[in-house]
């Protein structure tokens, strides 16, 4: 996934969720932060960001932040489109097959799907995409970042459509890469960690992959093993 040119900033503070403060060619500017998530370790103060520039009431969007010597994607627009891209290169040989994939589709109670792929003879494929940045132990990627009552309640719909006959795909995108596995943070959300484990159980299938980030694009690379 190409990006916009980014232009280099320096973080102030992150705060009101959805809102942050940086130093940009010497002016503080306030941007709109695309990422509902704690964002543990993301937001420390002095750090690195990247902005592209927007036509809405502020003027940027953060994009990714430097942490050591890699950049972490922390818009969760991103990885929507990275899946549905990766899907239609045939970089992810687990959804391969298919004859036509669709984004945003209703399902569910009061829900859309991130992808729907369909093929003839093959049951229809529902997948849904989570961004994933928390890294709190060196090499090991996590979800979630904070309590997701949306996200238990996807993973229950997933179950609902194995049960119809359909298949159910969960995919992990991990917009960094200097992880080396995937677990549950389930000592922030074990609600979500038990549901999941009720979701596998019933035959929703989980993948997990990582991301190549510059300050040009950002494209799905390798799978990751889920230590759970």
């Amino acid at each position: 996934m190409q990006l916009p040119k980014l232009i280099p900033a320096r973080l102030l503070r992150r705060y009101k969720r959805f809102l942050a403060d940086v130093v940009l060619d010497g002016r503080e500017v306030t941007v709109h932060c695309p990422n509902p998530g704690a964002m543990t370790g993301l937001a420390d103060p002095d750090a690195e960001v990247w902005l592209t520039p927007t036509r809405t009431k502020l003027p940027y969007r953060w994009v990714l932040t430097r942490v050591g010597d890699h950049l972490v994607g922390i818009d969760t627009n991103h990885p929507n489109r990275l899946v549905a891209e990766a899907v239609a290169a045939g970089q992810l040989p687990a959804l391969a097959g298919y004859d036509q994939q669709r984004r945003e589709v209703a399902y569910g109670a009061n829900s859309r799907i991130d992808l729907l792929l369909t093929g003839t003879g093959r049951p229809d494929c529902y997948v849904e995409v989570k961004n994933v940045h928390l890294m709190r132990q060196p090499g090991l990627a996590e979800f979630p970042d904070c309590v997701t009552a949306r996200g238990a309640k996807h993973l229950e719909e997933l179950s609902a459509m194995v049960q119809g006959g359909a298949r159910a795909v969960m995919v992990y995108v991990v917009q960094r890469g200097d992880c080396t596995g995937f677990a549950l943070a389930a000592d922030i959300d074990p609600v979500y960690a038990s549901t999941f484990a009720r979701a596998r159980a019933a035959g929703v299938e989980a993948l997990v992959y990582d991301c190549l980030v510059t300050p040009d694009a950002v494209e799905v690379r390798q799978p990751l093993p889920m230590l759970v």
